[in-house]
C-alpha cells in the first residue's frame, strides 16, 4: 500500500490531521524564502507531538551546518535536500549526522532522471520533482507537475518517492501510472501557500489508502 508524506507543516492542527489520517511521514521546511518556513524551535514543538511511528523529514536549500544542527536538535529524524547540493555535500550530510538523507531531482525530460544515479551511495532515497520555471523563487512546492510517464521502465539508482502536482484527484493516477510507494504532497493540501487545509490532508491520505 502506498504511504505519504504531508510536507510544509507549521500548525499543530495541520499536523494532527496528517497523523490521524495515517501519513507515515510529516515534513517541516526550513528555508527563509518558502511560505512553509518554520523556525526550529517551533518545529520541535510540533515533532514533540509526533508520534515515533511518524517519520519526521526537515527539507533543506542549501543548507549550512549550523541550520542542520538546530533542525536536528528539534527532532528531525530525515533529511532532504532539495537545493543544488552535490554528491559530495549529500555524503558528507549523511555521515555528520547518521540520518537518512533524500535528495530531491528535479524533473522535466527524460534526460533529468539520470541525474539520480549521481547520488548512489550518498543520498537513501530519490524525490523525483517536478523542475520548476527558469528564475522562479522555490526549487518546490509550486504545484507543478511532470510527466509521470517518464518513470515508467526507468531503472532507479535508489529507492524513491514522487512529488509535483499531487492531490486527491491525482495521486490514484500518479500511483497508477508511476507505481510509486510514497507520494509528496504539500500544496495540493493547501488553501492558499503555505496554509493547509485538515480536510484536504484528510482527503488526500484517504485517497492514498484507496490506490
Amino acid at each position: 500500500m502506498p504511504t505519504a508524506k504531508i510536507c510544509g507543516l507549521t500548525t499543530e492542527a495541520s499536523l494532527d490531521a496528517a497523523i490521524a489520517h495515517g501519513a507515515s511521514h510529516v515534513g517541516f521546511v526550513f528555508f527563509p524564502r518558502s511560505p512553509r518556513d518554520i523556525d526550529p524551535d517551533r518545529a520541535a514543538a510540533l515533532i514533540a507531538r509526533t508520534p515515533p511511528r511518524v517519520a519526521k523529514v526537515g527539507v533543506f536549500v542549501d543548507p549550512d551546518d549550523a541550520l542542520l544542527t538546530r533542525a536536528v536538535a528539534a527532532g528531525v529524524d530525515t533529511i532532504q535536500l532539495h537545493g543544488s547540493e552535490t554528491p559530495e555535500r549529500v555524503a558528507a550530510v549523511r555521515a555528520r549526522y547518521a540520518l537518512p538523507v533524500w535528495r530531491a531531482v528535479a524533473v522535466r525530460t527524460r534526460e533529468d532522471l539520470g541525474a539520480a544515479a549521481k547520488y548512489r551511495g550518498a543520498a537513501d532515497l530519490i524525490l523525483y520533482d517536478a523542475k520548476p520555471p527558469r528564475g522562479a523563487d522555490l526549487p518546490g512546492g509550486l504545484g507543478l507537475r511532470f510527466d509521470w510517464r517518464l518513470l515508467q521502465g526507468h531503472v532507479h539508482p535508489l529507492p524513491w518517492a514522487l512529488s509535483g502536482g499531487l492531490d486527491a484527484a491525482s495521486v490514484g493516477e500518479a500511483v497508477q501510472v508511476t507505481g510509486a510507494t510514497l507520494l509528496d504532497v504539500s500544496s495540493g493540501v493547501e488553501l492558499s501557500p503555505g496554509v493547509k487545509d485538515v480536510d484536504k490532508i484528510a482527503a488526500f491520505l484517504q485517497s492514498v489508502a484507496r490506490s
